[in-house]
């Protein structure tokens, strides 16, 4: 694909995965509601004062379900690579703005905020930045704060100021870069006062990656935030990047180590989630993470790297709220139940809405039936799709009415129409299965419901 990755390849933590909010994932078993209910991502999180945000990519906003996907859910965008150094001033003091202005343009249409993504930092670098001598290196860095932050001053809410800035492993040390080698450990400051003096409305950041629990890494970060705090230079908040999977999982003090820095007197805010895996798993990681954040009065906000899997930097690991289709996955209405939302009041890119109902129509030794009716909202829909998740080692052995199509867990079903998928306002129809529970007799999560 033509977005480039946004980190390169890392070693990842071996931590414990949190289990906090399993029992609130398996619980959602009638998800109906209108439409006008507090059914999306964003306006879910702003109940609770919140943002919640995706990033963007210019070349992707043209497509129509990116973008209604984009425009329903979601308050707040990060552009994913069009604010980096090497998209804005490719050629010393020559900048060019127009992939970014799209973003932000097509943002404050929406009303929605703006995450400033990056300004200082050693990758996506054009070449002549490293080329420079220590002193027309400071020149040119303070230049291309300043040229960036002036030209979006009042647009943006928050700036990743400067990136990833500390290394991986056991001793807490700065990341080599032309940065570093050259002005030494001094430039985070220097960066962080030249980008108060550029725009004074806009909050300034750090963002880092593996810095999610307590370590060496995290430690080194703390240290930095507490000796800025104390001495008075102007940091506002803590990005925590939050890429997870298997190897990488939640760690068990994502939720303490995210409160250790908001006691410092900054802000934190969840700036990169994403989490590979899918259905139950993927979706109680996702709620542990909200969680967290909801735990910490001052985690502000949170913003998933991406709006669907197709396009996501870890594609093969599905790693996001909605799938290839632009369908909303369990992890989805795990997201928008934890927040408080109501799952399946609102849909996602389609035209129409509709909501999903579950019934348990019949139980014996051994299994049940259920049945989902699908009902159309205040326009008529030409299909649908609801997604089912049962508990393994719960099996699920016929379907009827409908057609469906399993993940790779074989725990995940979406479900489409057979002949039923045309339905006027209103009206409604519904589909059937067969779970043989081989002693888990839960009920199964019905995912929201997606028109068009």
């Amino acid at each position: 694909m033509s977005v480039r990755p946004h980190l390169p390849a890392r070693t990842r933590r071996a931590l414990s995965l949190v289990t906090a909010g399993v029992l609130a994932v398996a619980g959602v078993v009638s998800l109906a509601g209108p439409a006008e209910a507090v059914g999306t991502l964003g306006n879910a999180a702003e109940a609770k004062g919140r943002y919640f945000g995706t990033a963007v990519a210019a070349n992707h906003l043209g497509e129509a379900q990116y973008a209604s996907t984009l425009d329903a859910q979601f308050d707040s965008v990060t552009p994913e690579n069009e604010m980096k150094w090497d998209a804005l001033e490719g050629t010393r003091n020559s900048f060019n703005f127009s992939s970014a202005d799209r973003i932000v343009s097509h943002a404050q249409s929406k009303g929605m905020k703006v995450r400033g993504h990056t300004l200082v930092w050693h990758s996506q670098l054009p070449g002549w930045v490293g080329g420079l001598g220590a002193a027309d290196l400071r020149t040119a860095m303070n230049n291309h704060i300043t040229q960036v932050m002036t030209h979006y001053k009042g647009k943006i809410d928050s700036w990743d100021v400067v990136n990833e800035a500390y290394q991986d492993g056991s001793s807490g040390a700065r990341r080599s870069s032309p940065f570093q080698d050259k002005l030494g450990n001094g430039f985070i400051e220097e960066a962080f006062r030249t980008a108060r003096t550029a725009d004074a409305g806009a909050k300034l950041c750090y963002n880092d990656y593996n810095t999610d629990g307590q370590n060496a890494k995290s430690n080194a970060v703390y240290d930095m935030v507490k000796d800025f705090k104390q001495r008075g230079v102007p940091i506002d908040c803590v990005g925590f990047q939050s890429h997870f999977n298997s190897n990488s999982p939640v760690p068990s003090d994502y939720r303490a180590n995210l409160q250790r820095f908001a006691d410092l007197g900054v802000d934190v805010q969840i700036t990169e989630l994403d989490i590979e895996g899918s259905g139950s798993a993927q979706a109680a990681s996702y709620a542990g993470v909200v969680n967290a954040c909801l735990a910490v009065s001052r985690c502000t906000g949170i913003t998933v790297w991406g709006v669907t899997d197709k396009y996501s930097w870890r594609s093969s690991g599905t790693p996001l709220l909605f799938d290839g289709n632009y369908d909303k996955k369990p992890a989805y209405d795990a997201v928008l139940a934890a927040l408080g939302g109501s799952p399946g009041g609102g849909d996602g890119g389609g035209s129409g809405s509709c909501t999903a109902t579950y019934t348990r129509t019949a139980a014996w030794n051994g299994g049940y039936n259920g049945q989902v009716t699908i009902k159309a909202g205040s326009s008529a829909i030409s299909t649908w799709t609801v997604p089912v998740t049962v508990t393994s080692p719960q099996k699920v052995s016929a379907t009827w009415n409908g057609s469906p199509t399993w993940d790779s867990s074989g725990n995940v079903m979406t479900v489409r129409p057979t002949y039923n998928g045309s339905l006027a306002a209103g009206a409604s129809t519904s589909f059937g299965f067969t779970v043989n529970t081989n002693g888990n007799t839960s009920a199964p999560v019905v995912g929201s419901c997606t028109a068009s």
